[in-house]
């Protein structure tokens, strides 16, 4: 029980800011951890959370940092960069445990516990040479808290093929000068599927909207030729929209 509740607790740890990225990296391995809340416990499970955040900033946890992304369909997503799956086994609450006590602890964790239906555990990986950011890569643009994640399935024969494209779609938004901005990330160990993944934050839906038929403007006939392309590749799509989550986050001063 004890190593279950362990390997439980890690699993909600983000252990660097996400905007704190090497440049100069090609990928960046990331542990996604997503609890499916239930619509009737919503406001308990911020809450729970926000407790965790509390203990955190009262007794100066330096252990980590973490963002949460909330969907529209109540999931919410934990998103820890990681070097290698040998961190996957640190316990790395040890410290809040120490000052906090293991019977505030586990109570709060008892709380969470009854919030959701289930939850689950993947590795993306973030390619930053396929991504489009050219003032750098930041997962966290300031004011721009909405997400519209849009995952992209291609079976094992096409995708080198879709990877190549990928980054035909950067040199065009390049060359167009385009302002909507977007992250590529690939799928890795226990992902429900193959896919690519690319994710463009805005302030809010109606600003996602917009930004995206002006930049369907921009790209004209060449990107048309494009995502037709890549339409014949993949196998379905499917779309996360959520929320950036600042106060369910906490970052160690």
């Amino acid at each position: 029980m004890k190593t279950i509740q362990q390997l439980r607790l890690i699993a909600l740890l983000v252990i660097i800011p996400l905007f704190a990225l090497n440049a100069q990296e090609k990928t960046k391995m990331y542990w996604i951890h997503v609890d499916h809340v239930k619509p009737s416990m919503v406001g308990e499970y911020e809450a729970v959370t926000k407790e965790l955040v509390k203990y955190c900033s009262d007794h100066n946890f330096q252990g980590g940092n973490w963002i949460t992304l909330s969907s529209i369909d109540n999931d919410y997503s934990f998103i820890a960069p990681i070097a290698d799956y040998s961190e996957l086994g640190n316990n790395t609450f040890a410290e809040l445990y120490e000052k906090v006590g293991n019977e505030k602890m586990n109570a709060m964790w008892s709380k969470m516990d009854k919030c959701y239906t289930d939850h689950e555990d993947y590795i993306l990986h973030l390619d930053t040479e396929l991504s489009y950011q050219p003032g750098g890569i930041d997962q966290a643009p300031a004011g721009m808290n909405y997400r519209n994640n849009r995952l992209f399935y291609v079976s094992p024969e096409n995708y080198s093929k879709a990877n190549e494209l990928a980054g035909k779609f950067k040199e065009l938004y390049a060359k167009k000068g385009s302002k909507l901005h977007y992250r590529v990330y690939k799928s890795g160990f226990g992902a429900n599927g193959t896919y690519f993944m690319v994710a463009v934050a805005a302030s809010d839906p109606a600003a996602y909207e917009s930004m995206t038929s002006e930049n369907n403007k921009l790209l004209g006939a060449e990107g048309q030729a494009l995502f037709r392309e890549l339409m014949s590749l993949i196998d379905k799509t499917e779309t996360v929209q959520g929320w950036i989550r600042p106060e369910l986050g906490y970052t160690a001063k």
